[in-house]
């Protein structure tokens, strides 16, 4: 994934790290490896806005054991702008590590920062990311589908009992509505639904 991306646009990596000599060290693997550094900072403080404001391809982290501050950092970027994150760190306590991976953390490697591991592992981090992001979003097509089939039946139900015809007449009324206006038929639905309830 990284070669490609060398081929077309370098990888664009939002470092965070406060140690100097550790982070030049990263910088070096990184570009090595086929990325660009959009930033370094030396803080997760303002990483959100950051991460809005760059749009980095992916987020790597170095910190000697993820405070509460950014992993709260970490839930707001995979709930609004979701990318993969990488997370270099000293510390292997489960709970913590737990908390990472619920935080969004795609890859969790502890006392693992050599040069050559740094390709493989921002590799494996973003195949991770992309299968995950894929089975979020079936699961929320999945979601839509049965709330659309909900809603559809619901407002068949109600053009049913309102002219007193049958469940394939009702259909076809809404499915003509759906043409006539350029809508789904799970959008005519929920207006027969608005207007039932708004007449009460």
């Amino acid at each position: 994934m990284i070669g490609k991306k060398h081929t077309e646009t370098l990888l664009r990596v939002l470092l965070v790290d406060e140690t100097f000599e550790r982070a030049a060290m990263l910088k070096h693997a990184l570009q090595e490896a086929g990325c660009s550094i959009a930033a370094h900072v030396s803080s997760s403080a303002d990483l959100p806005g950051l991460v809005y404001e760059l749009k980095p391809d992916v987020i790597i982290l170095d910190t000697e054991s993820p405070d509460r501050d950014i992993l709260e950092h970490l839930c707001t970027i995979s709930r609004d702008q979701p990318r993969p994150i990488v997370m270099f760190t000293h510390d292997n306590d489960s709970e913590k590590i737990r908390a990472a991976i619920r935080a969004g953390v795609s890859a969790y490697v502890v006392d693992g920062l050599q040069s050559e591991r740094i390709r493989p592992i921002v590799e494996t981090a973003m195949a991770r990311f992309n299968e995950f992001q894929a089975m979020r979003e079936e699961l929320v097509r999945a979601e839509t589908k049965l709330s659309d089939r909900k809603d559809v039946d619901r407002a068949k139900g109600i053009l049913m009992r309102q002219r007193a015809c049958p469940e394939d007449e009702a259909y076809q009324a809404m499915r003509k509505m759906a043409m006539d206006k350029g809508l789904r038929l799970a959008e005519v639905a929920r207006q027969v639904i608005d207007i039932a309830e708004l007449l009460g």
